[in-house]
């Protein structure tokens, strides 16, 4: 093995828990019965990567043996790394027709003239997503496999799903993907996160949605003395209201766990006991950012409880309305009576 597989084998060891370790061998079929049995898990990392290295040296393994690894890896720890959304546009009449063979070939078809070296891999998941894997090269070096970008997209689709690639690669990226999915266009959908089952399910309304309705559900029965009916009546309706109200916004039911939303202000500054700012012609500009390990959830809660007003605010309810979680905020027109929406640039 060259040095580059040596510290690819090496941080993947490094990455992957012990107790995963044996799972994750077991499905790359490179390392034999024998070999896979004469791995000790409770060893140290060290002497693991150590006993692991010999094995792959015996077997004469290269650096795209160790990428086979990596990518079972990933796949079955989607939630690792921060991903990204970009939505494919104006499909043509074919599009929805394309099948995996068809878009394998035609995308590293299509990825392989627009850059000379480069390393794709594609795998299809159980859930019928299509894994791909990508170590860029460029015009005088070698695909480099410690730093790969990975994409996954639902064929049949518009959603692709990717770690950030650089700058000069996204252009090449996003040619490959237009032209092998049959489509005319992409852009950035506005939605990342950590989690990408959680991004996945905001976008493709996978999780219970609740619509309005003039007859929302009662409350249930509650085991104590009621001191005054008209009050309690009263208290059970609006409590039964916030929470209509904020499922309907939000969902109900166990919610994509988005981690975060933010805002970025770009709006006329409004204090008329601040006059230097207030007279200014550049719009007022700052950054808003809600965070939370399950930031709907969170959000459901504040609104059904009381702590946030409802109706909801459509600032809010536009993350899962739109499946964004990132919003530009500008003025809708000049003066200070001027609304604000969430307008993406």
């Amino acid at each position: 093995m060259d040095n580059t597989a040596k510290r690819l084998l090496q941080r993947l060891v490094r990455r992957i828990p012990s107790q995963m370790l044996k799972t994750t061998l077991d499905k790359w079929s490179r390392l034999t019965a024998a070999q896979r049995q004469s791995m000790d898990y409770t060893e140290s990392k060290w002497a693991l990567t150590e006993k692991l290295l010999a094995i792959c040296e015996e077997n004469e393994l290269t650096v795209k043996h160790i990428a086979e690894l990596e990518m079972i890896h990933v796949i079955e720890n989607p939630n690792l790394g921060m991903w990204y959304v970009f939505q494919l546009m104006d499909p043509q009449d074919d599009a929805h027709s394309v099948e995996l063979t068809q878009f394998k070939e035609q995308f590293k078809s299509h990825l392989s003239e627009l850059i000379r070296h480069v390393s794709i891999k594609i795998k299809k998941h159980t859930d019928e997503a299509v894994w791909i894997r990508i170590a860029w090269g460029d015009t005088f070096s070698r695909p480099n496999h410690l730093k790969p970008t990975y994409v996954v997209h639902y064929l049949q689709t518009p959603y692709v799903f990717l770690t950030s690639p650089t700058s000069k690669q996204k252009p090449l990226l996003s040619q490959a993907l237009v032209l092998s999915t049959r489509y005319q266009a992409i852009k950035d959908a506005n939605l990342s996160g950590r989690k990408l089952t959680a991004i996945r399910d905001l976008l493709m309304k996978q999780y219970l949605q609740v619509f309005p309705t003039k007859f929302p559900s009662p409350l249930a029965e509650r085991n104590c003395v009621v001191s005054n009916l008209h009050i309690e009546k009263e208290q059970a309706g609006s409590a039964a209201n916030r929470h209509q109200m904020a499922c309907e916004a939000f969902g109900d039911g166990i919610l994509p766990q988005l981690q975060s939303a933010v805002y970025k202000l770009e709006t006329k500054f409004r204090d008329h006991t601040n006059k230097t700012m207030t007279e200014r012609d550049e719009p007022f500009k700052c950054v808003v950012k809600f965070a939370s390990t399950n930031l709907l959830e969170s959000l459901r809660h504040s609104a059904s409880s009381g702590v946030a007003s409802t109706p909801v605010t459509p600032l809010l309810s536009s993350v899962p309305l739109k499946g964004k979680n990132y919003f530009v905020i500008t003025d809708n027109g000049p003066g200070p009576s001027s609304q604000m929406k969430p307008s993406q640039k």
